[in-house]
């Protein structure tokens, strides 16, 4: 999945979810030099505003840019370099940016001074791990105004109901996924199974990304090694839908709607037909690292 964009690395450990952190875990695999907890500037912070040596962006008008995935975007040690990114978040007003927190409370109190109803090519997203996550954050975004809102229950460890949120049509789309990586506790079928059904009643997007490592169904425990495993069993579960159809209105530098024709659209390989993360996706990079 590209694109990713680090303004910020490191975190602190928030709530249940980030028991097992993939952040933590994959710093002390490449022997970082740097505690995890250390929340630190990075190079890529103009990474949106890198361009070709033609003048055109690297990232596409149309492609959307997931924020922080090695911190969080609303911790409070970013608090100096946020508004570099709602700069730049401006500046690219052609690119959906994708914000997701576990600290919903902060979210307010950390929006830009322009921010009114919401930045059209924004979508502003919390992290519900379990049902006590759900009822605390949900109704922090559903206070808030945004353009675009959603979930992500990832890494899944309970059962998790939101019907009283989807009823009131605020929520755009469901990101679900299991755990990985040291001590992963397991992700249930059931739980994944009655929260696609949930979003499903309401024509809501659910997206199902991956079992994680350990998964159980009927019954039964599973050990999955390898993600890309677990994102074929995701997908081949049936469970994703695409539910209702959501707009961003794009615009260039000058304030011009962008026609959809002239949007990114995104390629996928022989490799992606299976994987469960490509319906929010933006697309194959051409590595050719997969050899298909």
């Amino acid at each position: 999945m590209h694109d990713i964009w680090n303004p910020w690395h490191g975190c602190r450990k928030y709530s249940e979810g980030c028991q097992n952190c993939y952040m933590f875990y994959l710093d002390k695999l490449h022997g970082s030099a740097k505690p995890s907890s250390l929340v630190y500037k990075t190079s890529s912070m103009n990474y949106p505003l890198s361009k070709h040596r033609n003048g055109s962006y690297k990232i596409q008008s149309g492609e959307t840019v997931r924020l922080c995935m090695n911190s969080d975007f609303f911790i409070e040690e970013a608090d100096e370099w946020r508004e570099e990114v709602w700069d730049i978040i401006r500046q690219r007003s052609d690119v959906k940016f994708f914000i997701l927190t576990k600290r919903a409370e902060r979210i307010e109190q950390c929006l830009p001074y322009d921010w009114g109803e919401g930045y059209e090519n924004v979508s502003l997203n919390v992290t519900c791990e379990n049902q006590k996550r759900a009822d605390e954050r949900i109704p922090i975004l559903e206070r808030i105004p945004a353009r675009h809102k959603g979930i992500m229950t990832a890494p899944m460890i309970s059962e998790i109901h939101i019907e009283k949120w989807l009823a009131k049509g605020f929520i755009e789309e469901v990101v679900c996924g299991g755990e990985n990586y040291d001590g992963a506790r397991a992700c249930h079928y059931d739980w994944v199974k009655s929260l696609s059904e949930q979003c499903e009643k309401y024509n809501t997007k659910f997206t199902f990304i991956e079992t994680g490592t350990y998964f159980v169904k009927d019954g039964k425990k599973y050990k999955i090694p390898g993600k890309r495993k677990q994102s074929e069993l995701a997908y081949k579960s049936g469970l994703s839908h695409s539910g209702a159809k959501y707009d961003y209105r794009l615009v260039d530098s000058w304030g011009i709607p962008i026609a959809e024709r002239e949007l990114y659209s995104p390629q996928f390989c022989k490799s992606c037909d299976n994987c469960g993360s490509r319906p929010i996706c933006n697309g194959c990079t051409n590595c050719e690292k997969c050899k298909y």
